[in-house]
């Protein structure tokens, strides 16, 4: 079976969100997209600490097209360091990882 991740990415606004979302799955990078927010978050940027309303791009998809869907966020993304954030799913039912792998083409 293949390895699933849960790719989350902050987005300044959702229709960032939504084009690094729509590309994701059209081109069969990441299975699913979902969007959560605006979310309050608080950073420091260049020794200032900011705050903004972000949007949650939260992608699933298998381990192997992390880098695919790294590209795909910075092309629509304007951050200069976006935040593209892995995390394993160390549990998944089998049919939701079938329909991941169905649903993705890895290299």
């Amino acid at each position: 079976m293949t390895e699933l991740q849960l790719i989350r990415v902050t987005c300044p606004r959702q229709r960032v969100a939504r084009a690094i979302a729509d590309e994701a799955v059209e081109t069969r990078a990441a299975a699913c997209a979902n969007i959560e927010g605006p979310m309050a978050s608080t950073y420091r940027w260049k020794g200032v600490v900011e705050q903004a309303f972000e949007f949650i791009l939260w992608l699933k998809a298998p381990a192997e097209n992390f880098a695919k869907i790294e590209a795909i966020v910075k092309q629509h993304h304007p951050y200069d360091v976006p935040a593209i954030v892995a995390l394993g799913c160390t549990q998944v039912n089998t049919a939701y990882q079938t329909w991941v792998e169905d649903n993705t083409d890895t290299d």
